[in-house]
């Protein structure tokens, strides 16, 4: 009789439709903003910008505060989420892609998008890239199904990024006072697939775009699997918003930004809520790098942290992080442990229940038990500082945290002896992050042993990774 019932069991489920099967598997979600800083959300602390959509997403799910991303500039930052990897071991760690440059991320890289492809899901990208401009790098090269968006940063023009109009805040502000200047100053592309399909692109109803497609892709793929990755394109500069929402006051603008973004959040939250897809999926919502602070009332803020993008001090890395997921993430939860975007592919791996490739080696770490008890001891105990150009100069070893600094190489100028001026010292800092967020008190004089040791690791983590560092693709 066991052996009837089994035989009934088996042959039941193999008669199930294929998108029951896949329905197991959750849906994932990545909305991720450009150029947001710590403090710019109302759950991570502002009172001046109002984000209740974001602020529910948190109430519903979980903050994280301790969350990294693994460059302080967009196209290593972008690199790190998408394949597990510091920038520098996939060969995109030397600053960011302009539209004359001739590399991109290499499809032989396994992404996100490759990882749950081939696991049946559909997948899309709307939104930002910045990983390379050229059709053999473009998303549909690295796993997405589907692609619309700016293939690298708005203030950027096709295709040799010349004719640029005056930057700087009283740059943008005169950008601000003039929404039409999204058409007569800018020649920034819009691609569907890999396709030019409009130039220049309206910045001011690209946010709102990106978000049209979104919605719809969840509606068509509501019955079976989905990833869907929506790399805003701001509040990197110049910003832009829909008529029919504009604060004139330039004074206003990122705030402005900022709220409209949400509003866009919002609506991806209803569609995912009203067809009942709630409790199989996760979105995350966070941000490529700190703020930019040079840009004022034009750029965010980096709340309690340090400087912001450029940088590797906090406010250049640490970002902002919401997940939520009912019913899988504990509601109104904050994880304060070491975790980031690097971490974010071997995660989605685990909660798929599917492994990762062989003989592909990544930097992140699954922190998939974070999600569901925050006080979970995380797989991350380290994590490594490069600067905007790639060069090692930190680590994070659990509370502490260790920066060398080198000086900028002096020009060949001679003193008035006529002798070489000698070169600088390099800037030693060390932070205990535990008592000082803001990094404020250099304790490196006060533990010379600590600082010896840990910029030993550093640089022996550093060397394994340029040692068997993969090459980006490139035209030549």
């Amino acid at each position: 009789m066991q052996r009837i019932l089994l035989a009934l069991l088996v042959g039941a489920f193999m008669l199930l439709p294929l998108s029951a099967l896949a329905n197991d598997r959750p849906n994932f979600v990545i909305i991720f903003a450009d150029d947001q800083g710590y403090g710019d959300l109302g759950c991570f602390g502002s009172k001046k910008i109002r984000t209740p959509n974001i602020d529910r997403m948190a109430k519903e799910g979980m903050r994280f505060t301790n969350f990294m991303v693994a460059s302080p500039v967009c196209t290593p930052s972008r690199a790190a989420l998408l394949t597990g990897c510091y920038p520098k071991r996939v060969g995109m760690h030397q600053h960011v892609l302009f539209p004359a440059s001739k590399k991109g991320l290499n499809p032989d890289e396994h992404t996100i998008a490759d990882h749950l492809k081939s696991l049946g899901y559909a997948t899309a990208c709307f939104g930002k890239w910045h990983l390379g401009h050229h059709p053999e790098v473009l998303p549909r090269a690295n796993g997405f199904d589907m692609y619309y968006g700016i293939p690298y940063s708005n203030d950027m023009n096709h295709p040799d990024n010349k004719g640029k109009p005056k930057g700087g805040p009283d740059g943008m502000d005169i950008l601000w006072a003039d929404p039409e200047s999204t058409l007569t100053k800018w020649k920034t592309p819009l691609i569907e697939n890999e396709k030019i399909v409009e130039l220049p692109v309206d910045q001011r109803t690209v946010t709102r775009r990106y978000t049209d497609r979104a919605v719809k892709f969840i509606e068509n793929n509501q019955e079976k699997p989905f990833f869907l990755y929506v790399p805003h394109s701001m509040p990197h500069i110049p910003l832009y918003v829909p008529d029919d929402v504009r604060d004139p006051n330039p004074l206003n603008a990122y705030v402005n930004v900022i709220e409209h973004i949400d509003a866009e959040v919002g609506r991806i939250m209803q569609t995912i809520r009203k067809l009942g897809l709630s409790k199989n999926t996760y979105v995350i919502y966070t941000t490529d790098n700190g703020p930019w602070l040079s840009f004022k009332h034009h750029g965010g803020s980096a709340g309690p942290l340090r400087d912001g993008k450029g940088t590797t001090f906090e406010g250049g890395q640490r970002v902002p992080c919401v997940m939520w997921g009912p019913g899988r993430i504990p509601a109104g939860t904050e994880c304060s442990q070491l975790v980031g975007t690097i971490d974010m592919l071997p995660t989605i791996a685990s909660l798929t229940g599917s492994k990762l490739p062989k003989g592909k080696k990544i930097d992140g770490m699954d922190a998939s038990a974070l999600l569901r008890d925050p006080k979970a001891r995380t797989p991350r105990s380290e994590f490594l500082h490069y600067t905007s150009r790639g060069v090692i100069e930190g680590i994070r070893q659990g509370k502490w945290k260790l920066l060398v600094k080198k000086p900028r190489q002096p020009r060949n100028r001679r003193n008035a002896k006529n002798k070489k001026r000698p070169t600088p010292k390099p800037q030693v800092f060390l932070f205990d992050l535990s008592a000082d967020i803001g990094e404020q008190n250099n304790l490196a004089s006060a533990k010379p042993k600590l600082v010896e040791k840990l910029n030993a690791r550093m640089k022996a983590l550093d060397a394994e990774i340029e040692k068997n560092a993969r090459a980006p693709w490139t035209t030549q």
